[in-house]
């Protein structure tokens, strides 16, 4: 049985407002909750690029010094003139990017053109088929 001093006098209908204003409030205040959230969140994601990009750039600059140096270091250890040591250092790098390259293309199985992939229209995808007996010339009615 309901204690007598908790019945209040209260109706159904004021109790959902009430419960309908709380709801409004709570979701009112999540919201600025999850604003204030992404603003924090976007403001460390900044601070963290531009750390990087910081970082990016000085590894850069000490990685082509590195690259001068040795560039000096091969012409002074066999005698040449400076410009030797620099172009055999690019000939050593470009072999050794194409290198790269090359087995890049081979794991990634890119061996040539794209492999057909059906074309997406407004109206759905659409299908090119090379057809034997079709011919590239314009129609012959």
């Amino acid at each position: 049985m309901a204690r007598p001093d908790l019945v209040q006098s209260e109706s159904f209908g004021s109790l959902v407002r009430g419960i309908l204003a709380d709801l409004r409030l709570l979701i009112r205040k999540e919201m600025a909750l999850a604003g204030v959230e992404l603003r924090e969140q976007a403001s460390r994601a900044k601070a963290a690029a531009i750390s990087l990009f910081v970082a990016f750039g000085a590894l850069a600059i000490g990685f082509v010094f590195l690259l001068v140096a040795l560039a000096t270091a091969i012409a002074d250890a066999l005698s040449w003139p400076v410009w030797a040591g620099f172009l055999t250092l690019a000939v050593v790098l470009c072999v050794a990017g194409l290198a790269a390259m090359l087995v890049g293309r081979q794991r990634d199985g890119v061996a040539g053109a794209p492999a057909e992939s059906p074309r997406v229209t407004p109206y759905g995808p659409r299908v090119y088929y090379r057809l034997p007996w079709a011919s590239a010339s314009p129609c012959r009615c």
